[in-house]
């Protein structure tokens, strides 16, 4: 199924910039606006740090962010994220942040996730309707 705009979940946002993804997930990409969080951006941001990324490759990144649409955080996404996070808890699992602020905000704008962390938002698809176009 082909979409207009995907949320690329982070794992996704960093095969895309090194160019490898694989490719049953990249041609159900083909076409689609990539959209990323403002979580990815942080943890993108973090692992450029971390890895003490030089400057040509933080340039790369730039450049490729520069083609994602970036999802905001706003007051609806924290309020979805809080209802996620006390009903995953109520069900004795309490999902990680992370995972919760990106299903919410795909959530919000009623956008599929792209990941190959399945198991992290299978609870988000099964319980909340979070769309995922995995491999």
């Amino acid at each position: 199924m082909t979409h207009e705009f995907v949320v690329l979940d982070t794992d996704v946002a960093s095969l895309s910039f090194k160019q490898q993804l694989p490719p049953s997930l990249l041609g159900q990409l083909i076409g689609a606006q990539p959209c990323i969080t403002f979580v990815t951006l942080g943890e993108l941001t973090k692992w450029a740090e971390m890895r003490r990324w030089g400057r040509r490759t933080r340039e790369e990144l730039d450049r490729w962010l520069d083609l994602a649409l970036l999802l905001p955080y706003d007051r609806e996404v924290a309020t979805v994220w809080g209802e996620l996070q006390a009903v995953g808890a109520r069900r004795g699992r309490t999902p990680p942040q992370n995972d919760t602020w990106i299903a919410a905000c795909c959530l919000v704008e009623d956008l599929p996730l792209a990941t190959r962390n399945v198991k992290d938002y299978a609870g988000f698809a099964e319980h909340d309707g979070l769309a995922l176009v995995t491999e």
